[in-house]
C-alpha cells in the first residue's frame, strides 16, 4: 500500500500542473509522503522498543515515539518508497515522464541507499537480520544500475527485493517479540501475544481463503494494466 500511494506521489511531482488540478496534484503528493513516513517510525520504534508497563500498557508520550533512531527509519521508509514509485513509473511510462521518473530514481538512489543501509545496520540483530540487510543493499544495487541502463524491469525487481528485505531485516531482529519494551520483562512476545487456540484456527481458515484472492486480485489488475501509459495529459 504505502509504494503505491508514493507511485501517485512521484506522478505528481513528475507531470505538475496549475489551477485547481495542480492543487489536487500537490494534495496527492503531501498524503502519499504522509502514507510512507508514520510506517518507518513506526517500524524503527518496535524495533527499538517502548516504554511498557508489567501490565504492557504504553507509558509513554507521543514524543517519546519521534526519538532520533524512529525519525531515521521514517525518512529510509520515506525514500526507499518514493524510489519504488520513481521506477514503477519508469517501467508503466513512455516519453517525457518515463524520464523525469527515471530522473528522480536516479537522483534520489545515493541517498536512499546511505539512508536505508545506516537505518538497518543500526536495527539488525542476529544472523538472519544480516542476511536480509545483504539482499537489501544488493537490491537497491540492482535498482540504480538497472536505471542507468534503462532496464526498469529490473529496476523495478530490484528495487521490490529491497523493500522485502527491509521488512525481513526489522522482524528478524524482533524475533520472538511482536513489541519490544524497553525492560525487556515487559515485552510482548509471540507466546504472551498469542491468542486463543480457537481464534488461531479461525484466522488460518480466513487467511487460506482469502490470501489467495487478494493475491488473484493483484495478478488481475497487473495484467490489465501490464502496457505503458502512452499519449499526452489531457485536461
Amino acid at each position: 500500500m504505502v509504494p503505491r500511494c508514493r507511485r501517485y506521489g512521484d506522478l505528481a511531482c513528475c507531470h505538475r500542473q496549475g489551477g485547481p488540478r495542480g492543487a489536487w496534484h500537490g494534495a496527492k503528493k503531501f498524503v502519499s509522503q504522509l502514507g510512507a513516513t508514520p510506517w518507518g517510525v513506526a517500524f524503527a520504534n518496535m524495533v527499538r522498543g517502548v516504554p511498557l508497563d508489567a501490565d504492557h500498557e504504553y507509558t509513554g508520550t507521543l514524543f517519546t515515539l519521534l526519538n532520533p533512531f524512529a525519525l531515521l527509519g521514517g525518512l529510509a521508509m520515506l525514500l526507499l518508497c518514493t524510489q519504488h514509485g520513481a521506477v514503477f513509473l519508469a517501467l508503466r511510462t513512455t516519453g517525457e515522464l518515463r524520464k523525469g521518473a527515471a530522473r528522480i530514481a536516479t537522483a534520489l538512489a545515493p541517498i536512499t541507499v546511505a539512508v536505508v543501509l545506516a537505518f538497518l545496520l543500526m536495527a539488525r540483530a542476529g544472523v538472519l537480520s544480516w542476511a536480509a540487510v545483504a539482499v537489501a543493499a544488493i537490491g537497491l544495487a540492482v535498482a540504480l544500475i538497472a536505471t542507468l541502463r534503462g532496464r526498469d524491469g529490473w529496476a523495478f525487481t530490484g528495487s521490490a527485493l529491497a523493500i522485502a528485505a527491509f521488512v525481513a531485516t526489522l522482524f528478524t531482529s524482533m524475533w520472538p517479540n511482536v513489541l519490544p519494551a524497553l525492560d525487556p520483562a515487559n515485552s510482548l512476545t509471540v507466546t504472551n501475544a498469542a491468542s486463543s487456540p480457537y481464534t488461531l484456527t479461525v484466522m488460518t481458515w480466513v487467511a487460506a481463503v482469502f490470501t489467495p484472492v487478494v493475491l488473484g486480485y493483484q495478478a488481475w489488475t497487473y495484467w490489465v494494466f501490464r502496457r505503458r501509459l502512452t499519449g499526452a495529459y489531457s485536461a
